[in-house]
């Protein structure tokens, strides 16, 4: 049988923009990835049981405003090659680096916990046993694999990882959705100014846009740029800015666009199933677990609690690295993933005292949901002043040089915040109303 010369070369260039795709994919998809941690879950559930698909528009909305803010924090980091902690110690008073780190160490602990506690139930959902067990060993295997695991080997199994997301696709299409009725409740949503649905929207923006994505996603460009080969900060290296910058959009705009689809799927399968029965108090990801066991079957529930624990296996190094990359940058230790462990001992002590401290707050009387609650509160507080010292100082040419933000990006990312500082304004307001 003859070749077919012209196949055979359309194979061979299929093959090697996918091979190049792989390799773009990095930090952003991570970064995504990260952002539906199991209290992420436990948010989109909350939404989608209380208001069935009413809320699914803002998962559209928040996306091309997460992209670009998510963005612009990863072109910090490749430029100047510091993380945002660095930046903000290097060019803002030490009284404002110095409350923004320790706020978000606060938050990300209090997520650290709540996360494993999730983790924990949902494996006890699953196979029974004792969940505070599986709350140590889930922290001990993620802490393990930060300190004691390669980076370039542990950067390609959080890339694996990120295929558990996917989990909560597969729930939509195992339950019955009313997809055209998702349609219009995207396309036309019924707005409502009541006090609970602005909650919920402040929820989910507060959710999507988290302080310690800004702080990852730009300590792992740092990283890039110490481990690729020839890789140097854009301002020692401007030749490089082209090729850099297209690979963090493809890598930002595909994380954060399976981010906020899989969220998305996450309200639509628990809005045509929980509320559709009446289910719609859901306080954490394992109740939602649970609740979908009842209503929909033991297929829908095994899929979502395995979701939980994949989900939450990537989320965990993401709190407690940008906790530690924020706190060593600010303290100006050796920081990274990938230095070998006795070369940044202050670095990784901080992720693993991050990680005994979250499975101590397990074992305490903390109510669970009061903790996350008053974490969501600590994100958007953090948020807003990092996205707006950010915006400035990506203006500033002494700086970023010749790589200050392009018109759309300045644009996108002052929306971002305006949006961000709004959802903070919003949650205030409802307190004193």
């Amino acid at each position: 049988m003859p070749i077919d010369v012209g196949e055979v070369a359309l194979d061979n260039t299929t093959a090697l923009a996918r091979r190049k795709l792989l390799q773009a994919l990095g930090p952003g998809l991570i970064t995504g990835a990260a952002d539906d941690d199991p209290s992420g879950i436990a948010t989109y559930s909350q939404v989608g049981a209380q208001f069935g698909y009413g809320l699914a528009w803002t998962l559209v909305l928040s996306y091309p405003l997460m992209a670009a803010i998510q963005e612009i924090r990863a072109r910090i980091g490749r430029v100047t090659g510091f993380g945002i902690a660095g930046n903000l110690r290097r060019h803002y008073p030490a009284w404002l680096s110095g409350s923004i780190v320790l706020l978000l160490l606060i938050a990300n602990l209090i997520n650290l916990g709540a996360d494993l506690g999730a983790m924990g139930a949902a494996l006890k959902l699953m196979i029974g046993g004792p969940a505070l067990v599986y709350v140590v060993l889930f922290s001990a295997l993620s802490a393990g694999l930060q300190i004691f695991t390669r980076y370039a080997r542990y950067v390609s199994i959080l890339k694996w990882g990120c295929l558990a997301l996917f989990s909560y696709v597969i729930c939509a299409f195992v339950v019955h959705v009313e997809w055209g009725e998702v349609a219009w409740a995207i396309v036309w949503p019924a707005l409502s100014f009541k006090a609970e649905y602005l909650m919920a929207v402040v929820a989910v923006f507060g959710t999507t846009i988290s302080p310690y994505l800004f702080f990852w996603q730009a300590g792992q460009e740092v990283e890039d740029t110490k481990e690729g080969a020839g890789a140097r900060p854009l301002t020692r290296a401007p030749e490089q800015a082209q090729g850099e910058f297209n690979r963090i959009r493809i890598d930002t705009y595909i994380g954060m666009g399976i981010s906020n689809l899989v969220a998305l799927f996450i309200v639509i399968t628990t809005a045509a199933t929980l509320n559709a029965s009446g289910v719609t108090d859901i306080q954490t990801s394992a109740q939602a677990a649970e609740a979908l066991r009842a209503v929909s079957g033991p297929l829908t529930f095994t899929v979502f609690a395995a979701g939980i624990i994949g989900t939450g296996m990537l989320a965990l190094p993401a709190l407690a690295g940008s906790a530690a990359y924020a706190l060593g940058e600010t303290l100006s230790w050796h920081v990274g993933l990938a230095r070998l462990p006795l070369r940044a001992k202050a670095f990784y002590a901080t992720i693993a005292v991050g990680m005994v401290l979250g499975v101590a707050l397990n074992f305490t009387p903390i109510d669970p949901i009061k903790a996350l609650y008053w974490s969501a509160v600590l994100n958007g507080v953090v948020a807003v002043p990092v996205m707006v010292t950010m915006m400035l100082l990506t203006m500033r040419r002494s700086i970023m040089a010749g790589f200050t933000l392009t018109l759309p990006l300045q644009i996108m990312g002052w929306l971002a915040t305006a949006t961000m500082a709004a959802t903070v304004v919003a949650m205030v307001s409802s307190w004193l109303g």
